[in-house]
């Protein structure tokens, strides 16, 4: 006769059977699922702030290094107009002096021509038209220079200036105060500031006044 195997009780621990308590053994040890992949999600993003943050100090630096270069350049570009300018006034200058002056040699070599001029109006001619004539060249002579900036140096009467006059003689007298100019024996020529020659004159030697 044939015996059935009989069945077994089902144990009950802490409130569940054997079989549940086998299922939830297999679940725990499952890997996550798709609550561990938001979790990661998560924490990429949260890590992703501080990799920003140091991007936009390294273009903000970059862009604080180009300001300073920029600043760099407006600065020598204004030295450079400022030296380029001086410069063109310097040679404006120069060239205004150049014009000033190119003619000394020439005008100085006229003024024997004046002397000798004078000299002869000094001699007392018996043909007025003779004089006349003289005189005449004489003051055309003396307009032409005087066009280029020629201009005598006033000396008779005026106190000695060592500048524009060349003493050839002292004279020791009491009607004239010390080193008043007496006489002109040669007159003395400016072209415009610059001297061409002094006046050489005769002055006043009176150590009383």
């Amino acid at each position: 006769m044939n015996r059935s195997n009989p069945k077994l009780p089902m144990v009950k621990v802490n409130g569940r059977t054997e079989a549940e308590r086998a299922r939830l053994d297999v679940e725990h040890e499952l890997p996550a699922g798709d609550d561990g992949d938001e979790t990661a999600e998560v924490a990429a993003v949260g890590g992703g702030q501080p990799l920003q943050a140091a991007e936009t100090s390294g273009v903000e630096a970059e862009l604080q290094k180009v300001r300073a270069e920029r600043d760099s350049l407006l600065d020598r570009l204004a030295r450079s107009q400022a030296e380029f300018e001086n410069a063109r006034r310097r040679a404006g200058r120069e060239q205004q002096e150049f014009r000033d002056y190119a003619t000394v040699d020439a005008i100085k070599s006229l003024l024997p021509v004046l002397d000798s001029f004078e000299r002869a109006l000094q001699v007392k001619a018996e043909a007025g038209d003779f004089r006349s004539g003289v005189e005449l060249i004489y003051k055309q002579l003396q307009d032409a220079l005087g066009k280029l900036g020629v201009r005598r140096i006033p000396a008779k009467g005026e106190q000695f200036d060592p500048h524009h006059h060349e003493a050839i003689e002292l004279v020791e007298t009491a009607d004239a105060p010390d080193h008043e100019v007496l006489e002109e024996l040669q007159h003395g020529y400016k072209l415009k500031e610059r001297l061409l020659r002094p006046a050489m004159v005769k002055i006043a030697k009176n150590p009383g006044k």
